[in-house]
Order: C-alpha cells, then sequence, then structure tokens
C-alpha cells in the first residue's frame, strides 16, 4: 500500500519523518511504500530501501522503477496536517 502512513501505523517509518524527507536526486515528494520498505520517487523513477526503519537516501542503493511499476502507482496521498 503506498502513501502516507498513519501516524502510529508503522513504528518502522516514522510520519515525521516521511513529511521531511525529499528525493535527493530531484528534491521532490517521496512516497511509502509498507509492504516493500521503500520509498518511491516518481520523478526520479527510484524506490529507495527503508532498513530498520532508517531510509536509505542513497542514489547507488535505490532500485529503478519499471514503467508497469510506476503506472500501477496509485495517485498521491496528501499530507493530512
Amino acid at each position: 500500500m503506498l502513501g502516507r502512513p498513519p501516524a502510529g501505523d508503522n513504528p518502522l517509518m516514522d510520519t515525521k519523518l516521511l513529511e521531511l524527507l525529499v528525493c535527493p536526486v530531484t528534491k521532490g515528494p517521496l512516497d511509502y511504500d509498507r509492504e516493500k520498505h521503500e520509498l518511491i520517487s516518481r520523478s526520479a523513477r527510484l524506490a529507495y530501501p527503508v532498513r530498520d526503519g532508517i531510509p536509505v537516501m542513497l542514489e547507488g542503493e535505490a532500485r529503478t522503477l519499471s514503467d508497469e511499476e510506476l503506472q500501477a502507482l496509485p495517485p498521491r496521498t496528501p499530507l493530512v496536517s
């Protein structure tokens, strides 16, 4: 499931941290895929791993998203303040 996790929904990825992070390549927003434990940058077409609750925001550690994966992503979920 992609999108912004509600507070307390997943202790492995802090919602406040997710609000602060941006893609290091494009400086664009990220979405969290809870099932794959990845931060998704649609604009860079990259998925950054989250290991033990820590985002690994290195381009060399990210995997490239295929056209099919990008097309299958749900619409972005806006942040709720």
